[in-house]
């Protein structure tokens, strides 16, 4: 199974709301002993097992907006199928800390999301989507997907990253539809209900 999470390479922007697909495929990685240090199909990537399944993790080092390179190059070296890929990245439309999976859909307006769907030629892409939708208006969205995310909110990080850790575990155990029903109906982790 390819497990990639989409970003942007450097250190400028390390930490940035659009770099959650880096950082969820961090966390994965320490979580399950694999490193992060292969060099292939334009991307950093580490193998390893999950949940006793053969993965690669990567993070395409291409820029965001020309991810699909690289996933395709992926696919085609390690003769996988696109129903065995699954993708990690940031959502505009979902409240910060909070994490949808999906089995299929559009870009949503998401440049890398579109770059993959244009490079495999389909839709079908099972995704986890973890939210970045900002508290307040925004008058300039490149700008704030590009800014570090804001220590208020850092302390909702880590659960939302191990949440995906679970959620990537169900999905390989059990299936997208079954990781959907057990984690798309949880609030954002450390996020109170409204009474």
């Amino acid at each position: 199974m390819l497990i990639v999470g989409l970003g942007n390479p450097g250190a400028e922007y390390e930490d940035t709301y659009h770099n959650l697909g880096f950082l969820a495929i961090d966390r994965l990685a320490a979580a399950h002993g694999i490193r992060i240090t292969r060099a292939e199909g334009k991307a950093i990537t580490g193998l390893g097992r999950i949940a006793g399944v053969d993965v690669v993790l990567a993070k395409p080092q291409t820029y965001m907006n020309l991810s699909g390179g690289s996933v395709k190059e992926l696919l085609a070296k390690y003769m996988l199928p696109v129903d065995r890929l699954l993708l990690i990245y940031d959502e505009l439309a979902l409240d910060w800390g909070s994490m949808r999976i999906r089995p299929k859909g559009s870009a949503g307006g998401h440049n890398g999301v579109s770059s993959v769907i244009r490079s495999v030629g389909t839709e079908e892409i099972a995704r986890i989507r973890l939210g970045i939708r900002p508290e307040h208006p925004v008058k300039d969205m490149k700008s704030y997907v590009l800014a570090k995310i804001r220590r208020a909110q850092l302390a909702t990080l880590d659960p939302l990253l191990d949440e995906v850790v679970a959620a990537v575990e169900s999905i390989i155990t059990g299936g997208v539809e079954k990781a959907m029903a057990r984690f798309n109906a949880r609030r954002a982790p450390g996020v109170q209900e409204e009474p």
